[in-house]
């Protein structure tokens, strides 16, 4: 049912700290009266703590896809996720490195010696916001939600591309997942030893094995809560649990403002709990101005989120430079705009635009699909035809023309940030397009005279090269063409919609393309098991399948962070070359420009839509 207008206007009462107790009595039947009509919260929104007139404007460069932490796979997605639902814990929005540290939970976890059973403690007094699902009534969040998200992870029926930060590893619920695979029904409702539920409020983990970083798992995103009578109401209609997104976070999705993909608004939710701003930065300039603007404040502070998408790069750079974005992700092909070698420019200083500048915990990672008929499998050939390529890409030379050298050429799969990179480790691979022609004449790949090559057994050899339509897609095949045409390779150009590339890639239909990979958690465990086998259509999006890596990798997974852990990482780094199965890329810089008007923003490395913790002056 949409809202209807009466519905809108109360959704935009200010908020004052002093709301005559009649008038909250009336809002609170307001809402109650609209559960019972069938009408959510989302539609009808109650006097919050957070300013309405502080509204904060930001911008996607790619569509969203929906707002299931478990289903959706972007980043942009993804943030209006981590503002929507919560997981049991987070990151400190200061500390560096990375702190984890309670979200929903009441501490971190209590771990048992031998890493395999993990007790945590929920706070209590935690709702979902208000939707027709609950009929009325308030509903709380208590543990057995969270062992309901994790087991929906498993369904089969969601097919959930996080699956595999759980698979294997919860004592039963594999087990459980395969005979919902049989029956085609999941049975939510069965009791398995890994989830114990001890009480309401009490949920003890119980692992196959030891597990280091299940406590880095928990805090993201696809861990949110999710409330079972939600799903159930919505699940039967294709789309719809991604479009009626229901948790217990700072902001809730205004559904009868939401255009997809073009406009999403957030609200901030009237009943979250009384969460005060209390983190500790560095001795740095930057952290100490932010804590002075933000200690003691309750969060959150900004009323409304209304975030725009717009793919064009240009059109997104003015919109900020007339004020109609507050907060702007500066990609590369804008960077000479405002940057002069990674500062911000004096003119942009003088209006007073702040910058928050990072290297990501990312990799961009160059694949060929390893069930290609054409580019995969170990052969011998094939094994040199990849690696010809890699030789061949001047991977500087891509930086300083897409990205305007604001990214950092990587060598090993481990960027920096992140637990376990190592700034000494030199790849076997280097840039020598003489050898990479060499290598592809002793092989058999022969050069006609049009000065293209065909494979050994004489077919047209073509590489089908896949990007992100748009500005930064359009120069990555530019680069790449050279590459390929370099060493007598034709090369097709294939532009594609965001959304669409992350779904082809998922079936192992994409040929080759730049796949960047953001951290979920900040170990390199998260970025290794990108080349697990087991991960092919989840997120080895190279489909590479090396059983001398997995068996180093799943050895890898029993042992904590630390030198024995990093030796089989070198190994592992060493196989990969050694088969060209993927080459090792880059990190981008995210600089993030804001308004002068902004209060207290800092780019986090891990949270993506951190608005719950800065601030804004209120609209003049």
């Amino acid at each position: 049912m949409k809202p209807s207008s009466t519905a809108f206007q109360v959704s935009r009462l200010k908020a004052k700290t002093t709301v005559p107790f009649r008038f909250v009595k009336f809002i609170r039947l307001f809402i109650t009266i609209n559960l019972l009509l069938g009408i959510p919260l989302q539609h009808a929104t109650a006097a919050s703590s957070a300013d309405p007139e502080k509204v904060l404007k930001w911008v996607f460069n790619v569509a969203e896809t929906g707002f299931d932490p478990g289903a959706a796979r972007d980043l942009y997605s993804n943030g209006v996720n981590y503002a929507i639902f919560e997981a049991l814990y987070t990151y400190d929005y200061l500390a560096s490195p990375v702190k984890l540290i309670p979200r929903t939970a009441e501490a971190l976890p209590e771990v048992s010696a031998d890493t395999k059973t993990y007790t945590i403690r929920l706070k209590k007094g935690i709702y979902f916001t208000p939707d027709a699902a609950f009929n009325g009534k308030k509903r709380e969040l208590t543990m057995a939600d969270y062992i309901y998200t994790l087991k929906r992870l498993m369904d089969p029926r969601l097919s959930s591309p996080h699956s595999w930060l759980i698979a294997g590893k919860i004592v039963g619920l594999d087990q459980l997942a395969e005979l919902a695979k049989k029956s085609n029904k999941f049975d939510y409702d069965s009791k398995i030893p890994g989830l114990e539920l001890i009480d309401k409020y009490t949920l003890r983990i119980h692992l196959n094995e030891p597990d280091f970083n299940l406590g880095l798992i928990l805090a993201h995103n696809p861990t949110g809560a999710m409330a079972r009578e939600v799903i159930e109401k919505y699940q039967d209609v294709q789309g719809q649990v991604m479009s009626n997104p229901v948790g217990t976070g700072p902001y809730m999705l205004a559904l009868n403002e939401w255009v997809r993909g073009s406009k999403i608004i957030l609200l901030a939710n009237p009943d979250y709990r009384n969460e005060i701003w209390n983190h500790q930065g560095g001795n740095n300039p930057e952290d100490q101005k932010i804590m002075t603007q933000m200690k003691g404040k309750r969060m959150p502070q900004i009323g409304r989120i209304e975030i725009n998408v717009m793919i064009e790069d240009q059109s997104r750079w003015l919109a900020f430079q007339s004020g109609e974005i507050d907060i702007f992700e500066l990609e590369g092909p804008l960077a000479p705009q405002a940057l002069d070698k990674g500062k911000l420019k004096p003119a942009l200083i003088k209006k007073g635009v702040q910058l928050s500048r990072i290297p990501d915990p990312e990799l961009t990672v160059y694949y060929w699909n390893m069930q290609d008929p054409m580019w995969g499998g170990l052969s011998k050939e094939k094994i040199a035809l990849r690696r010809a390529v890699a030789m061949a890409h001047n991977v500087t030379e891509e930086i300083d023309i897409v990205y305007n050298g604001n990214a950092l050429p990587l060598e090993y799969p481990i960027p920096p940030g992140v637990v376990g990179h190592d700034p000494n480790y030199q790849s076997s691979i280097q840039y020598n397009p003489a050898a990479a022609n060499a290598l592809l004449d002793k092989f058999g790949y022969k050069k006609g005279a049009d000065g293209f090559r065909s494979t050994p057994d004489g077919k047209p050899l073509e590489i089908r090269y896949s990007a992100r339509s748009g500005p930064v897609g359009k120069l990555q095949t530019e680069v790449w063409k050279k590459t390929y045409d370099a060493i007598g390779i034709k090369m097709k150009e294939d532009l594609l919609q965001f959304s669409e590339m992350l779904k082809a890639e998922k079936t192992c239909q994409l040929q080759t393309r730049n796949s960047p990979w953001i951290a979920d958690y900040p170990d390199g465990d998260n970025f290794m098991q990108l080349f697990y086998g087991p991960n092919i259509g989840v997120t080895n999006n190279g489909c590479v399948s090396i059983p001398e890596y997995d068996k180093l990798y799943a050895q890898t997974q029993k042992m904590p962070a630390g030198e024995a852990r990093d030796v089989l990482y070198h190994k592992m780094a060493r196989i990969m070359e050694v088969n060209a199965a993927q080459s090792i890329g880059f990190a981008r810089y995210r600089s993030m420009l804001a308004q002068p008007k902004v209060i207290g923003y800092k780019k986090h490395p891990i949270i993506y839509g951190e608005w719950m913790y800065f601030d804004i002056e209120k609209n003049k």
